[in-house]
């Protein structure tokens, strides 16, 4: 047998032993410092943060700091632990009897606790201090953290706590106000790229800084997950270890193809999109990474957009900087924004795909074919020019007959739409009305072509407000119009806000006109209800004077005239004028309905 050691990992073997060795925790590490120097430890602390950034390896160092008693035995507690006396040692290699740790992931109940809170009346077999170390303390049962309150809040004078989660909003209150909380942060690029080169010199290999720089994005802070990448890498490389290697060890895609995919993506190119995601998935790249590097280029140019400073990460290569500033000054907000939340519904979908390939080219093609689609509020207000101006200015088709009058009951209002809405909201009308879109001058000019009030009333009519069509029925008593001018007098009851609202919606309608509406006192004329109402009463008392109509009415008590509509025919060809029997000359038909209970009610 050799007594060659086992290889041990790069993130236990460079993993820190003291205060001085721990990278990214400044502001932890001189609260520490500070309090071991003024002898205010406290007795309980509470280590937080993402996984791989020194929560457990904090723990130890402060154990060791606590019982270090340096390399003569006289020391004390001190932030620079020996690591070459007994306890340091002992710490160290995890077999201190007074140093206890404990996984609460896989000893949870109160019975666990139970044996903590009867050891600790017991001091320490050799240490200065008898310290618990839990981990992950937020798996801890309800009941187990009720047991453990009361000798948390007070221990005794030889006994400290040191806990660490990943979850700190898991630990009760009650818990946290009892323990010295400290939030270890994610590592910074630059100090994650400056740690790895420093182990990679210790260990006497050669890697190039591209792929250092994607080890640290990959890591995402985690000084752990790093270090462990970087091992793999140097297996992987086998010499020189070079950011291709590593981005195929990771399965990713080249970040300036991603770019390429990206650019792609914006111009609306579905084929050469398609082409380079196939030719990417070829070498080996994972759909699903290839779309997380699209969200992430997304997330990064709206950074750049926003703050310039962003595209200063030392993660990122120069060139891709330069086309990041680029994209930047290109694409609008609202497109990234749109891209964004249409990537983050791909992932979920190639996530839970059968075939991921095919739900990403799926994916690809719906972001290109959505690329060059106008913004939601140039399309409305492109759509609302085309339905007023457009239409106003397109002739009015010939009509063979008129069409025939109807009066209609009071409280019953004609709402029918246009052809041209109808069109539309059958689906064939949006196309027709963005090409009818005019220029503001044009819209303009086209108020010339409307004579009289009836025309802004039928625009209302047409865009299908129906609040402000019965209010412009209703209030407004007409005194003068003129082609972007009007003056009226309202109803007592009529909207203070009545000639403001007209005013605002007929400048959106007409594509920016300026129509000036004003109100006066007195000269108004009858409302457009007033008016109907009217004439409703002129021709049901001239229906009433029709013999036929005048026998019903006498014959049935009950009975009412409900509608009323003139039935003459059309003049008919000369040519055949001969053929017509019946009813030459027309005349007036009513239309009665008789409801025999109505007297009953």
């Amino acid at each position: 047998m050799t007594d060659t050691p086992a290889y041990q990992v790069l993130a236990r073997k460079y993993r820190p032993e003291t205060f001085a060795d721990l990278v990214g925790q400044d502001a932890m590490v001189r609260t520490l410092q500070n309090a071991f120097a003024a002898d205010r430890i406290a007795q309980a602390f509470i280590m937080t943060g993402i996984r791989g950034t020194g929560k457990t390896t904090t723990a130890r160092i402060i154990a060791k700091g606590m019982n270090c008693i340096g390399p003569d035995g006289s020391g004390g507690p001190t932030t620079s632990p020996c690591g070459v006396c007994e306890h340091c040692l002992a710490i160290a290699e995890g077999r201190h009897v007074d140093v206890l740790e404990m996984d609460a992931a896989s000893r949870t109940g109160v019975n666990d606790i139970r044996e903590i809170i009867e050891s600790v009346h017991y001091r320490a077999a050799s240490a200065r201090y008898k310290i618990y170390i839990i981990d992950e303390v937020h798996m801890l049962s309800t009941s187990a953290f009720n047991a453990l309150l009361k000798t948390l809040e007070e221990p005794p004078p030889h006994v400290k706590f040191i806990f660490a989660t990943t979850e700190i909003r898991k630990v009760p209150v009650t818990v946290l106000s009892r323990c010295q909380r400290f939030d270890l942060r994610r590592i910074e690029p630059e100090v994650m790229i400056a740690l790895l080169r420093k182990i990679a010199d210790a260990e006497g290999v050669q890697i190039s800084d591209d792929a250092l720089a994607l080890i640290t994005r990959a890591a995402e802070g985690s000084a752990r997950d790093a270090t462990s990448l970087l091992d793999q890498a140097i297996s992987h490389g086998a010499g020189e270890t070079t950011a291709p290697q590593v981005r195929a060890m990771l399965g990713l895609a080249d970040r300036g193809r991603v770019l390429d995919l990206f650019d792609m993506i914006l111009r609306g190119a579905a084929a050469e999109a398609l082409a380079e995601l196939q030719a990417q998935y070829a070498e080996g790249a994972d759909p699903l990474a290839v779309l997380r590097d699209l969200a992430e280029i997304t997330h990064w140019v709206s950074l750049v957009k926003i703050t310039p400073a962003a595209a200063d990460d030392p993660t990122v290569g120069p060139d891709e900087r330069a086309r990041g500033r680029d994209m930047a000054g290109r694409v609008p907000m609202r497109a990234l924004t749109r891209l964004w939340q249409m990537l983050l519904k791909a992932l979920e979908e190639v996530a839970a795909a059968p075939n991921a390939m095919m739900a990403a080219e799926m994916a690809i093609i719906r972001l290109t074919h959505v690329a060059d689609l106008p913004d939601p509020e140039a399309l409305i207000r492109r759509v609302q020019a085309g339905q007023a101006a457009g239409e106003f200015a397109r002739p009015a088709p010939a009509q063979t007959s008129a069409p025939a009058p109807t009066h209609e009951a009071p409280g019953q209002r004609m709402a029918a739409p246009p052809p041209m809405a109808q069109s539309a909201r059958m689906g064939g009308g949006t196309a027709a009305a963005i090409a009818l879109a005019p220029e503001p001058q044009l819209a303009a000019e086209a108020l010339a072509s409307w004579p009289d009030f009836t025309s802004v009333v039928e625009l209302i009519r047409r865009m299908r407000d129906m609040v402000l069509l019965t209010q412009v029925e209703d209030h407004v008593r007409l005194v003068r119009y003129s082609p972007g001018r009007i003056e009226f007098q309202p109803t007592p009851d009529a909207p203070r806000d009545l000639a403001q609202r007209l005013g605002e919606r007929l400048r959106g309608w007409t594509g920016g006109a300026r129509w000036a509406v004003s109100v006066v006192d007195q000269g108004g004329g009858p409302t457009i209800s007033e008016t109907r109402a009217a004439e409703r009463a002129a021709a049901e008392a001239e229906a009433r004077q029709h013999p036929v109509v005048a026998a019903i009415l006498a014959a049935a008590p009950g009975a009412r005239i409900k509608a009323i509509r003139d039935e003459t025919p059309a003049p008919p060809p000369e040519d055949a004028a001969e053929d017509l029997h019946g009813t030459a000359g027309g005349g007036l038909a009513a239309v009665e309905e008789w409801d025999p209970f109505e007297d009953e009610e």
